[in-house]
């Protein structure tokens, strides 16, 4: 089974300094960028995180402080990855919970202006969890046969993870071979943004989906309380949640205006 693409994807997986969207830094990223023709064409670098990686994250997935300290940050990097994925859709294990959101916010940090909005996502972890619920590591022994010996190191997660991707196609038939309909069967919940604070309701209006004002339209908060706004910008919130909440409010301004 091969992927019957229009435009490239790229796989990609990244080890980190710890699991806080907003907080914590990438120290190695590994993308696999697969083409319509089947070329493939595959890139991994270490970071360095511009902070303490925890000694029981090390234990995890092995990348000491010491083997970062002289590798390039990623704002030094941001241009050279984004380079490789603004044409793709994006795939990866789990990657819609965690990857993407993180990805965004070290890019929104390196001044680039990563946006959704021309890509589609294929979190093969959802497909797994659909229909067999296991780890990565049942999941490539599971579909492909295979150990998975070197787990946590990005760049055999990426490589399991595209392949896994390819032996569920073969396995599942109601599984259609198409990127789009591949996101959408990963996508858990509708939201505008990667963190999920910014939902949408049945006549697709944004929503809050968290907090005191959880179920009510960003509109109708803006204009019963405007600070609500202020205060999310200048919280400990992810920047592309901030930055879905500034384009929705500029929006309605411009509406006010034309």
């Amino acid at each position: 089974m091969e992927l019957k693409l229009t435009k490239p994807i790229c796989f990609f997986d990244l080890e980190t300094t710890g699991i806080n969207v907003a907080k914590d830094r990438i120290v190695e990223i590994s993308i696999l960028k697969v083409f319509p023709n089947g070329n493939k064409e595959s890139r991994t670098w270490l970071v360095n995180p511009e902070m303490t990686i925890p000694p029981e994250v090390v234990a995890v997935h092995g990348i000491s402080n010491k083997k970062v300290a002289n590798e390039p940050t990623f704002k030094q990097l941001s241009k050279e990855i984004y380079k490789m994925i603004k044409d793709s859709d994006l795939a990866g294990y789990n990657s819609d919970r965690f990857d993407i959101p993180l990805l965004a916010e070290e890019m929104l940090r390196a001044e680039v202006d990563f946006d959704m909005k021309n890509m589609v996502s294929v979190d093969v972890q959802t497909i797994f969890h659909k229909m067999e619920k296991r780890t990565l590591e049942a999941a490539y022994k599971f579909y492909c046969d295979k150990n998975l010996d070197d787990a946590h190191s990005a760049e055999a997660d990426t490589l399991a993870t595209y392949e896994v991707l390819l032996s569920q196609l073969d396995r599942y038939p109601e599984l259609e071979n198409n990127v789009k309909k591949l996101s959408e069967f990963t996508t858990r919940k509708q939201s505008l943004d990667f963190a999920g604070f910014i939902g949408i309701d049945d006549q697709k209006r944004p929503i809050f989906a968290f907090g005191k004002h959880k179920g009510k339209t960003v509109d109708e908060v803006m204009e019963s309380e405007p600070g609500y706004f202020g205060w999310i910008l200048n919280a400990d919130f992810p920047l592309y949640t901030k930055k879905v909440l500034t384009q929705i409010k500029l929006s309605k301004l411009n509406n006010k205006l034309s």
